[in-house]
C-alpha cells in the first residue's frame, strides 16, 4: 500500500508506524509551498492520503480531501504524532473491514 503524505518537514518515527500496517511512503511534500497547497497531482497510484494537519491551512486540506474523495483514495487527517496516526489508521481498518 502506498501512502501520500502531506506535512511535516520530518517525520521522525511516522515511517515505521506506517510499516507496521504495511505502508509505505509513496510521496511525501511538506506543505510549505505555495504550490503543494494546490489540488495534488502526484496522487495518481496512491492508495491513502495521510494530511497531517498540524502543519496545514483548512484550504489545503480541503483541496487533498476533494481529490481524494474524487479518486476513491483512502484519507487520514491527523496530528503529527505516532498515537494519533495510529489511532486514525486503526479507525480506518475497523472501517474497511466493515465493508468487506
Amino acid at each position: 500500500m502506498q501512502a501520500f503524505i502531506v506535512g511535516a518537514d520530518a517525520l521522525g518515527n511516522i515511517p515505521g508506524v506506517l510499516a507496521e500496517y504495511g505502508i509505505d511512503i509513496g510521496y511525501h511534500l511538506t506543505g510549505r509551498n505555495p504550490s503543494h497547497q494546490r489540488s495534488p497531482s502526484h496522487i495518481k497510484g496512491m492508495d491513502i492520503v495521510i494530511l497531517f494537519t498540524d502543519f496545514l491551512s483548512h484550504n489545503t486540506m480541503r483541496n487533498y480531501r476533494e481529490v481524494a474523495q474524487k479518486r476513491n483514495v483512502q484519507f487520514v487527517a491527523c496530528r503529527r504524532s505516532v498515537g494519533d496516526l495510529k489511532r486514525n489508521l486503526e479507525l480506518l481498518r475497523v472501517k474497511s473491514l466493515a465493508l468487506q
